[in-house]
Parts: structure tokens; sequence; C-alpha cells
């Protein structure tokens, strides 16, 4: 392996911490021998287009500095190659480096692992998701949570976790299940009214909310979390629970394990690591080892 390492940095990350985040981490690879290269970006699609380039030139290693939608932006870049994936996450949810067992806002704890697990040999391959062309590590959500991010993105204020916290208040206000269609694997088609289906490679999304606890992103398969029909009432008792996991034992909620998930509901976008994937219907797949990533 190459000793130059690529850092991919966002910014704008957890309203700054990116950009402060950066320093640390490079200082931390350089101490262990490597040599750094930072990539920015003008905007999204340029720093995904500078982040493939630097992989298909033989990076020895993409390491995300930002949040989960920086890692996303890495998945797209390193997915499907044997070049390692390194995270240093700093972002407000953080859940992709959760669900890998790395550190949180901790820059130059998380640039010592990376360089630890590179220089090491400690490299694991783990599965993704993927809906078209696009990869992701932790959650797709669709229905309820969902909602709540559709309308967290059009809010201006405030900012951070409190602005979907209020739109959760606000969501709840005039909520109403919805009609799915779902398919898992070569199953029949299930139609089923559901207040949320969430799609696990990874356990939580929304920094910490364990949606799909027992997910396992080494096992081949997504954990499918489906919350049924429940009043707001029941919704909100569920809630809390999420951070704990302790939500799967509720009686309107049933885990399923698929390799392949086809998901229909009229007016319901899929989020998948917090980013947008669209309307659905979609379908996602669960890919085995399809990314490398250096840590414990």
């Amino acid at each position: 392996m190459t000793s130059e390492i690529t850092l991919f940095v966002n910014p704008t990350a957890g309203r700054g911490r990116g950009a402060r985040a950066a320093q640390p981490a490079a200082s931390a690879l350089r101490a262990a021998g490597f040599s750094v290269r930072t990539v920015l970006g003008e905007n999204a699609r340029d720093a995904l287009t500078r982040a493939r380039a630097a992989v298909e030139a033989g990076t020895g290693a993409l390491v995300a500095v930002g949040g989960d939608g920086m890692a996303n932006l890495a998945l797209q870049a390193v997915a499907g190659t044997r070049t390692p994936l390194g995270l240093v996450a700093v972002g407000t949810g953080n859940d992709f480096a959760r669900t890998l067992g790395l550190p949180v806002r901790d820059p130059a704890g998380a640039g010592r692992v990376v360089a630890e697990a590179l220089k090491g040999g400690r490299l694991r391959d783990i599965d993704l998701g993927r809906v078209g062309g696009t990869w992701f590590g932790t959650v797709l959500a669709s229905g309820f949570d969902s909602r709540v991010n559709d309308r967290g993105n059009r809010m201006r204020w405030p900012s951070g976790r409190f602005k979907y916290d209020l739109a959760t208040l606000a969501e709840l206000a005039s909520f109403t299940p919805f009609p799915y269609r779902i398919r898992l694997d070569d199953g029949e088609v299930r139609e089923v009214e559901a207040t949320l289906v969430a799609v696990g490679n990874g356990s939580s999304y929304g920094g910490g909310m364990r949606i799909c606890a027992d997910a396992d992103p080494t096992d081949g398969l997504f954990d499918v979390t489906v919350v049924g029909a429940c009043s707001r009432a029941s919704l909100l008792r569920v809630f809390p629970q999420v951070y704990r996991g302790t939500h799967l034992n509720h009686p309107s909620v049933t885990v399923h394990r698929a390799a392949r998930i086809e998901l229909a509901a009229e007016g319901v976008t899929g989020y998948a690591d917090g980013e947008p994937l669209g309307p659905l219907p979609l379908t996602a797949h669960c890919v085995p080892g399809a990314v490398r990533v250096a840590g414990r």
C-alpha cells in the first residue's frame, strides 16, 4: 500500500468542526509516517469527482472528515474497490462511525486509529446497501422519519438536532400511517399500514437512534424494522425507546431480515445515511463486503 493518503474534508460539518478537525487528524497520520493530501471540492459533486480521481490514481486510503453526509459521499468513491476507507467523525450524527465502533468527535484519536489500522493491516470488509447506483452504510429511512427529514430540511431555523426535534413535533400533529407495499427477497408482496419502515445495514440513524438495533454490517442481510400503525400517543411513548433499542420489544414493531427489499408508498421520500434518495418505490440490495474499512 502506498504511503500517500487522501484526506477528504467537509469544512462545514458540525458547524465548522470539519475544518478544525482536519489538522489534528492529518497530524496523527503524518506522525505515523503517511503523506497526506487534502481534497476539498467546491461542492459535493466536485468533491466526489476529486475523491474518485484519487482512488483511481491509487491513493493508499480515503479518509473522510465530517459527518454521515461526508461518509456517504466517500462511500460513492470507494465502494466496490479495494481502497480502504477511514473515518474522522465530527458531524452532527456520526452514525456510520458508531456502527463501526470508531471514535466520535475526537479527530486526533480517530486519526491515530486509522493510522494504526493502516500500518498494521487491520482492515475489514463490511456490507453496504445499494439503491440503483447509490451506496449507503447505515439506514434507509422511509415514512414518518423521512417526513421529519423533509420538514427539517425546509426549516431555516433553528440549527442542529433541535430543528429536527421541532420537525418531529410538527409532523406528529398531522400524522397518519402510510399504506406500504413491501417485498422481501423473492417473497410475496405484503400490504401493511405502517408508521415507518427502516432498512438497516447499520444499527442507528439520527445521532444514535438505534432503529435497527441488532443490525450487523457483516452478515450480508438488512435488518428491516417495521413500525406498524399506531396512535400519536403510542408513537410518543415508543419514540424515546429508540435510543436504547428497546422499541423492538413493542407489539407494534416487527423486524425482518432480507438481502433485498422492495418498498412502495405514495408520498414518501427515501433517505439513506440522512441523504435523500428520492420518492418511493425503490429497491435496496445488501452487497456483502462492498467496502474495506480501516478501524478497530
